[in-house]
């Protein structure tokens, strides 16, 4: 989860995202940032709509606006309803932000029947979010969010032929928290798979708590039976790894192991993931992380057709 960061700025001239300063390093944030050639943003007429299902609808956020909606809602969830201890400028804007939201896609699920009041129009309110950050887009800038957590740059230089996707900071508004919520959101990130040709999806994926004695279960279910075949094997970087393999694997119940997972975790273990080699403590965020690997190709066809006939109509990015 992110470091602690002062903002130079918010968006300058024609757009362009200015830079972030981060403030001094300490054992709770994460390594100083190279500078990072943040990219224009990308003005758009029309939404890239990228499934539907009655009043709700999931795209790309296009403008700064819709980002500060996706913003204003991590901060709702990971702060106000969750454990995580706000930072001066998350705590003064009420909105969780970081220096990588500059150069992530956005995807909203946006719930055109229950809109939020506007100043002068009803606006459409967004209830779910997921922050993409696509391989090439990273190694303009300073690389994976997740690599302050993960040895992923190994991962990503043995497999230099396939393209990785970085998922991260996804979260739903309470009342929308439903299996309608969630094959929108798988929607609208299958749609973008395919318009982007990505091979590799990774992220962190969060247990709440930060004591790992008392995740045993999970995190020893997670090592003994979803690690890593050898060729995707990552390991959490060495000053921050925290052993999973706390329970011997016989005295593991894979039926409470499974029902002390958050969903999200459990959504992804049915797609086809395999779990890194390690966890790490997320004080900020009061959680404990585990890495997540899903390969494409792992997908089984009851999903790939379930969200590709969900995704139809779809329109194509137009820049």
């Amino acid at each position: 989860m992110p470091g602690i960061v002062k903002r130079a700025g918010r968006f300058g001239p024609k757009g362009i995202v200015r830079k972030f300063v981060p403030l001094a390093r300490n054992e709770n944030t994460r390594p100083r940032f190279a500078p990072m050639r943040f990219l224009p943003f990308r003005r758009r007429t029309e939404p890239i709509v990228l499934g539907r299902l009655g009043s709700m609808e999931v795209r790309i956020a296009r403008t700064a606006g819709e980002i500060r909606k996706a913003q204003n809602l991590r901060y709702h969830v990971f702060y106000e309803e969750m454990s995580a201890i706000p930072d001066a400028t998350a705590m003064t804007l009420r909105r969780d932000v970081d220096e990588y939201d500059a150069i992530c896609d956005h995807l909203l699920v946006i719930d055109h029947d229950a809109a939020a009041k506007g100043f002068a129009r009803r606006m459409p309110k967004v209830v779910g979010t997921y922050r993409l950050l696509r391989q090439d887009v990273a190694e303009l800038n300073s690389g994976f969010y997740t690599a302050g957590e993960f040895d992923i740059g190994s991962l990503t230089a043995r497999k230099p032929e396939l393209n990785f996707l970085e998922l991260g900071r996804s979260c739903v508004l309470k009342p929308y928290r439903d299996k309608r919520t969630i094959d929108l959101l798988w929607q609208g990130i299958w749609s973008y798979l395919q318009m982007y040709s990505i091979d590799v999806m990774v992220g962190c994926a969060s247990l709440e708590g930060t004591d790992p004695n008392r995740l045993a279960l999970p995190l020893s279910y997670l090592h003994h039976h979803i690690g890593c075949p050898p060729e995707w094997s990552v390991k959490a970087l060495p000053e921050r790894f925290v052993d999973m393999d706390r329970m011997a694997k016989a005295e593991i119940s894979p039926k409470e192991a499974l029902r002390a997972l958050p969903p999200l975790v459990k959504g992804y273990l049915r797609l086809g993931a395999f779990i890194g080699d390690g966890a790490v403590i997320d004080h900020q965020f009061g959680t404990t992380d585990v890495l997540i690997i899903l390969p494409v190709s792992n997908l089984s066809e009851r999903y790939v057709s379930h969200y590709r006939n969900g995704a139809r109509g779809s329109q194509p990015p137009t820049s």
